[in-house]
Order: C-alpha cells, then structure tokens, then sequence
C-alpha cells in the first residue's frame, strides 16, 4: 500500500486515492456505527410494555430491560426481551465479523447497538443497562468469555438473590478473564465493563448500603421503586 500510495502522489492521482479508499472507508464506518447504534435503539421492554400498557420505565426499579419486564410484566415477555436484547447484540457482531475477518469492525459495530440501547434517542436517552446485548456481542466475539461470564452471573445470583450483584461480580472479572483468553478484546471489553458499571451505579450505592432488593419474579409485580 506504500508503495501505491508514492506511486498514487508522484503520478497525481493522490485524490482519487483517497477518495476511493479512505474517504470510502470513513464513510462505510460511520455507516455501520450509525446502524448499529439504532439496532441498540430497538428496545423490546419498552415495546413489549406498551403493547401490556405498562410503561416498564416508570414501574419497578425503571429500568427498560429484563428483569424489570419479569418483575412489571410477565414471564412470557420477560423472556421474549432477554432472546431480543441477545440477537441485537449477537447477530450484527457475528455477521460484521464473517465479512470482515477482523474483530476491530464487529466490536465497535457492538459497541454502537450497547450505545443505542442504554441511550436510544427514539426513547427520550432512556433505555436499559446494557448486560444481555452485551453478552450477545460476546458470544459472537469470545463465546467462551461469555459463557464464563454467564456462568459468574448465575453463581452470584444463587448465592445472593441479587441479579445485580451477579452482574457486576462477572462485569469486574471480565476484564482479568478477558486478558488471560484473548489479549485482542481487551480494549472493547474494558469498554463494555465501564458502559455496564456505568449504568449499574445505582445499584453499587444500593448494595453499599445493604438495600439492594432480592429478585421476586411475579406476573406484575410493581412494588419498590429501587428494585
């Protein structure tokens, strides 16, 4: 590519350079970080709440994803979420992973539908936290840090009853684990714990304090705001 790049320069042609394969480039990126980040938009709780007439943001802890949609909802809608929040994550990872053969393109495409999830702008900036579309990313990116991670989330909530501190027991060891399987995340990996802690730090004050709820899993149960 240097040597093209020299050849591009002397011969005039630098222009046409960049613009067939930058600047083409750029524009391609943007693209897909955009369609992503609406992909992360399309948010099932709040969708599957309206059709219930619930509005999953203002029952239960607020929050527009699963657990809340268990808890305000149903089961049946609960677990319709969850399989949505991991597809949305999962599907354009893996397939910008089959065209590219990189994982650069694929995680930040991840990063974007995260983004749009937490803060989708068709939904005020108000969306979930992030842990199942994250974990569909990770299943197409590292499948076995997925599962490692699934497997600390399930351990921390049998042991606590607390679905928060699960998650945030596997989003602090994902990092270390990540390091010792695959260098090559690592970055987009930090990324995703920080967006996740990020959004959790309501639930760390709560845990601080020994008020953070224990999951109970009704039909429509919405009792306690700081659930």
């Amino acid at each position: 590519m240097a040597e093209y790049i020299i050849f591009a320069f002397f011969s005039g042609n630098l222009a046409e350079y960049f613009i067939q394969h930058v600047a083409i480039g750029i524009i391609c990126l943007f693209l897909c970080m955009i369609t992503s980040y609406f992909i992360g938009n399309i948010n099932p709780a709040i969708i599957l709440g309206k059709i219930y007439g619930v509005d999953v943001r203002k029952e239960g802890s607020g929050n527009a994803g699963t657990t809340n949609v268990l808890r305000t909802v149903g089961k049946k809608a609960g677990v319709i979420t969850l399989l949505v929040d991991v597809a949305k994550g999962f599907i354009p990872t893996f397939f910008a992973h089959v065209i590219t053969g990189s994982i650069t393109l694929p995680m930040l495409c991840g990063i974007c539908v995260v983004a749009g999830h937490m803060w989708p702008v068709i939904f005020g900036f108000r969306g979930g936290k992030g842990v199942a579309t994250s974990f569909g990313i990770l299943l197409a990116a590292q499948p076995i840090l997925a599962l490692i991670l699934l497997g600390i989330v399930a351990l921390g909530i049998l042991v606590t009853r607390r679905m928060s501190v699960g998650v945030i027991c596997a989003v602090l060891l994902a990092v270390p684990i990540g390091y010792y399987l695959d260098h090559e995340n690592l970055v987009w990996i930090t990324i995703l714990a920080i967006l996740i802690l990020v959004k959790h730090r309501d639930n760390i004050k709560r845990i601080i304090k020994g008020t953070e709820p224990k999951i109970s899993f009704g039909n429509r149960d919405t009792k306690g705001k700081n659930q």
